[in-house]
């Protein structure tokens, strides 16, 4: 019973840890990736579209990504989508290819997407002390339905509490490398 609160916690941080790595992997630093245009979705024949199931996205330089759409006439949605999106770019077309170059980040846009990577990294904490709260209640229950004692429940709450600094360690770990990333000229 204890065993599985705890498995159940643990898969559940470790489900938040990565969802806070995807989303700050799409907060841009000054090189281009790829993951930048995740987030944006085309029209395509009626039905919004993620942009990496109708195109091909590759690095072309460190502040260049191409884009070589499969249907060529959704190439004007395509190059739409991205200038519309509020990432701030202006994809030009050549030929079958859309390139984005991505504009140098001035101090003051990296000091902003700091703020905001901070933001989703206490979003993470917060989504792993919710789940710590959630397992603690869970073991509160057991011992109030008397199916295991005082002892077994300081004991587990102990170990999820430990369980809960190592991934709020690995969060703080992320979001360490994102900033030293993002202020890196």
């Amino acid at each position: 019973m204890i065993n599985e609160i705890k498995q159940d916690a643990k898969q559940r941080m470790e489900k938040s840890v990565e969802a806070l790595r995807s989303q700050i992997s799409k907060v841009r630093t000054g090189r281009a990736h790829p993951s930048i245009l995740d987030g944006i979705m085309v029209p395509y024949y009626g039905a919004d579209t993620p942009l990496k199931q109708l195109a091909n996205i590759t690095v072309e330089d460190s502040r260049t990504l191409a884009i070589t759409v499969f249907d060529k006439s959704s190439s004007g949605a395509v190059e739409k989508a991205i200038m519309t999106s509020d990432l701030g770019l202006n994809p030009a077309a050549a030929g079958t290819v859309i390139r984005v170059p991505l504009p140098p980040l001035t101090e003051e846009r990296r000091r902003d997407l700091v703020k905001v990577v901070r933001a989703e990294a206490e979003q993470g904490r917060v989504a792993v002390r919710n789940i710590r709260r959630d397992a603690n209640t869970d073991l509160k229950e057991l011992l109030k339905e008397k199916e295991i004692t005082e002892d077994e429940e300081r004991k587990a709450t102990d170990e999820i509490q430990k369980l809960t600094d190592t991934y709020i360690a690995k969060i703080d770990e992320l979001l360490a490398e994102k900033e030293k990333d993002l202020m890196e000229v």
